[in-house]
């Protein structure tokens, strides 16, 4: 049953990836596209096979920057959601930076960030952590927050401490919220990281594109994207079945 699921999802996934393509080629042929505008779907083929080596290189670099970042955001977002909720105080103060966070573009961070941890893939780690954080920190403390009163009297009763409420009931309710964010996050840290790399960066997808766009290299440009499309799609398909693995309950 579970392999006929699978073969399902992979079918829909191939025919929608082959509409693309065709409607791709359609838009080139009947617009005349040239190359150096919009290059057909087999010219970038062709492109990630010349280039493959360079553009393994570079997508190696974007994907370390990508996970890291998504690991540094998860703990950070994790560590304020538990403080709000173990020191009230601390909300009134930290709510308002969450919200700066975002409020403020990260374009207008970036530069700032290059300053302060240079051109390496500190400073992309450290953008990409940045762009998630709100979304990881407000449904952590969400799901930990409005876990079910029936649960926290009934261990009240049994004589639990904070900290056993807090691992035994508060966490686990808290992980369905919790997905998620985490689906929200790994979905918007390719943004980030790329965003790091085109302000400033030696290396990685986002650097390679704007080499590609500063050269014409059109074709080549399309094969960064799409490469990084395809990171960020299969990324979060990993993340959602492991979600599903280990947190079965109310992760849908």
């Amino acid at each position: 049953m579970m392999n006929k699921v699978r073969l399902k999802s992979v079918f829909k996934v191939a025919v929608t990836l082959c509409v693309l393509l065709g409607l791709w080629q359609v838009v080139v042929m009947i617009f005349a596209m040239p190359s150096f505008i919009l290059p057909a779907p087999l010219e970038v083929f062709e492109k990630l096979i010349q280039r493959r080596d360079v553009l393994l290189k570079h997508t190696f670099v974007t994907a370390t920057e990508i996970v890291f970042g998504l690991l540094l955001g998860l703990f950070m977002g994790f560590f304020f959601a538990l403080q709000m909720l173990l020191f009230k105080p601390i909300k009134r103060w930290l709510l308002p930076i969450l919200i700066a966070s975002q409020a403020i573009p990260v374009f207008a961070i970036a530069p700032l960030l290059m300053i302060w941890l240079g051109y390496g893939i500190a400073s992309k780690i450290v953008m990409a952590a940045i762009i998630i954080f709100f979304p990881v920190t407000t449904c952590c403390y969400d799901g930990l927050r409005n876990t079910p009163s029936c649960y926290l009297d009934l261990v009240k009763t049994m004589g639990a401490s904070k900290w056993q409420r807090l691992r035994h009931i508060q966490f686990p309710a808290s992980l369905p919220t919790l997905a998620s964010g985490i689906r929200v996050a790994v979905v918007i840290a390719p943004i980030g990281a790329v965003a790091g790399e085109w302000v400033g960066s030696s290396e990685g997808l986002g650097y390679l594109m704007l080499q590609a766009n500063a050269r014409m290299m059109i074709d080549e440009m399309f094969a960064a994207l799409l490469i990084l499309s395809v990171l960020s799609v299969a990324l979060y398909f990993v993340t959602d079945r492991l979600l599903k693995k280990y947190i079965p309950w109310g992760v849908s």
